[in-house]
């Protein structure tokens, strides 16, 4: 928002005034609004009203349809206002370890190292950390919903450490529970998912089962199949399955469509390399993807080509994730242009020196990816992951007349293709303020160098 310093300060007292509220209105005008909702589409000119945490109102000028008088009134003329950024899997736990293998050659190496060399010496403190530095990132970057796949759960205190860095940032968080690959380990998991729903569960917090899709890597403790679909059934708790891929992962779909064991309330993570007759199982079943486009094309897993168009082709509109910061970039931007991009390359060289059109996705596609349905994917489809009457308040303020911006030209080409972190003016999260005028709020950034550099230089020094 393009406001001086002085109207910056007193907005920001305002809105942080009866934060909790729930009659506390707060009337975003002026703005184009990217609604990702059908049938609202995008308004050039339009106001978003919130009221406690929730979307009350939108259309254009809401003040000539009746009095709100009494709501916080910020001018974003010159913005994009759109709903928050939904990530479907992000292992959370490992940011401090940033870019430590850039180049990572294959799953092999990053498993190696990550998962069998370093993962086993995390404190219930480095997971804490690690956690609460990629939900404050996801915020940064306009991700206001992440789901962790938390997949170093050694302890009790280990997933109360991961769950507590959600709940202490702010965020929309999704805590998939899973036992660690390798080491020791209290065997604790998946039945003190329970306790974990039990204890933290709120509003602002859901929680998920999460496993593998075979026994290749890990062995049959923690591979989909009767008895963890059981337990997710007996929880209430949907699951999500990673590494997705190839041959073996493609019969383990036909054994669980068989066994009834996909479903909406199920999420194939990956899914590159799929046979035809799984990728007919998945639609027939209504089963959610969460794709990971630079991680698929990056690390080379499998076929190393986001499913975008197999998931398609059967009448099922992905989610987008983030995976590993160990090899990878943190942010949405980074996963819609990067799908966006390979997937009109493939529909290109699909009918290169023939007479045939290309299948080409749109940027509009790859922005409901990354909002609606990836919303729908991690089972908030009601919730959040457009600006609808009814769902939460989880808004982003994106400055369009930036210089990277500027002019306005496509609201939604400006957000998938031009704008980054830097363009984010205002996140909200349920109503709430989590990033004014391109902060971060309630966030100390030396305190938390510091914290991170300690449990990073801890890790390493003790990792084999």
């Amino acid at each position: 928002m393009y406001l001086d310093d002085a109207t910056r300060q007193s907005l920001l007292a305002q809105l942080r005034q009866d934060a909790d509220a729930p009659d506390r209105r707060v009337l975003l005008t002026g703005a184009t609004v990217v609604s990702m909702d059908p049938a609202i589409g995008v308004l050039d000119k339009g106001d978003v009203l919130i009221q406690g945490n929730v979307i009350a109102a939108v259309g254009p000028d809401l003040r000539a349809r009746g009095s709100i008088a009494d709501a916080v009134v910020i001018d974003a003329s010159g913005c994009v206002v759109a709903p928050g950024f939904v990530d479907t899997h992000r292992h959370a736990w490992e940011a401090q370890l940033r870019r430590i293998m850039p180049d990572v050659d294959d799953l092999a190496g990053y498993v190696t190292s990550t998962l069998l060399g370093i993962a086993p010496v995390y404190r219930p403190v480095d997971m804490y950390v690690g956690t609460k530095l990629a939900a404050l990132t996801a915020l940064d970057g306009g991700v206001t919903t992440m789901l962790d796949f938390s997949h170093n759960s050694r302890t009790a205190e280990h997933s109360d450490a991961a769950v507590q860095a959600l709940l202490d940032t702010g965020i929309r968080g999704v805590h998939a529970a899973m036992a660690p690959h390798f080491g020791d380990w209290d065997k604790q998991w998946p039945t003190d998912v329970a306790r974990l729903r039990d204890q933290y569960g709120s509003p602002l917090l859901t929680f998920r089962l999460a496993c593998l899709a075979t026994d290749e890597i890990a062995g049959p403790a923690l591979a989909y199949g009767p008895e963890l679909a059981r337990t997710a059934a007996e929880l209430g708790v949907g699951v999500s399955v990673d590494a997705v891929f190839g041959p073996a992962s493609s019969q383990s779909i036909l054994t669980w469509e068989e066994a009834g064991l996909l479903g909406p309330d199920v999420t194939l993570i990956h899914s590159t390399g799929l046979t035809g007759e799984a990728w007919q199982a998945i639609g027939a079943t209504g089963t959610t993807v969460a794709l990971a486009p630079t991680s698929d094309a990056q690390i080379g897993l499998e076929s190393a080509i986001p499913a975008v168009d197999e998931a398609l082709a059967v009448g099922v509109r992905p989610g987008l994730s983030i995976d590993v910061e160990v090899a990878l970039a943190s942010d949405m931007f980074t996963q819609m242009r990067a799908l966006h991009a390979i997937q009109r390359m493939r529909a290109v060289n699909a009918v290169y020196g023939t007479e045939r059109e290309p299948s080409r996705i749109g940027v509009h596609d790859v922005l409901d990816f990354a909002t609606l349905q990836g919303a729908r994917t991690n089972g908030l489809g009601d919730v959040t992951g457009s600006i609808t009457v009814g769902k939460q308040a989880d808004l982003l303020v994106i400055r369009a007349e930036d210089v990277n911006n500027m002019p306005l030209n496509d609201a939604v080409g400006t957000v998938v293709l031009g704008s980054d972190a830097r363009n984010i003016d205002t996140v909200f999260v349920a109503g709430q303020v989590r990033k004014w005028n391109g902060q971060l709020l309630d966030v100390d950034i030396e305190a938390l160098r510091g914290e991170v550099a300690a449990s990073r230089d801890h890790i390493m020094a003790n990792a084999s």
